[in-house]
């Protein structure tokens, strides 16, 4: 498993995705992979995962989702990550898309957030974004908490969902 993060969440959000037949697709930046690891880490994950890309900079983005981002839009905020969230899912047919976007580390991002900087946003039946501020600028300890908290939003939205 992932060091620092715990394989719960991820378990429970396979476990509601095959329930009801759903499924999830994630985009995600500066967690690394660590998201779509924990969730492919869960056996009988092609039930329910679609995939997923680590979309780390301006020609990936392009590359792999083929959208640029709205004027007046920058990267690692919640709007943004919500735009990654909708085009990976609309991108891979999926019910879900989980999307993560901003700084792990030691500095910070080009745009002025300070390392430990993420927005993680989810699209589907409900929608949802949340901002992390972990003060931390230990990288890997800062990634195990981004995929950490994306999984508990994951989680958080589909115990919510109709």
């Amino acid at each position: 498993m992932i060091p620092g993060a715990s394989s719960a969440p991820a378990a429970a959000i396979a476990a509601l995705l095959k329930q009801r037949g759903e499924t999830l697709a994630v985009a995600e930046s500066s967690a690394g992979g660590l998201i779509n690891a924990a969730l492919v880490a869960v056996p009988g994950a092609s039930a329910y995962y679609l995939g997923g890309a680590i979309i780390y900079t301006p020609k990936g983005r392009q590359a792999l989702l083929g959208i640029e981002v709205p004027k007046g839009v920058r990267s690692a905020t919640e709007a943004f990550a919500a735009i990654l969230a909708r085009s990976i899912r609309e991108k891979l047919g999926a019910t879900w898309g989980l999307a993560e976007t901003g700084a792990s580390g030691p500095t910070g991002n080009r745009y002025g957030d300070a390392p430990g900087h993420a927005c993680i946003a989810v699209a589907g039946p409900l929608e949802a974004a949340i901002t992390i501020e972990t003060g931390s600028a230990e990288r890997e300890a800062n990634m195990a908490i981004f995929t950490r908290r994306a999984l508990e939003l994951l989680e958080g939205c589909l115990k919510k969902a109709p």
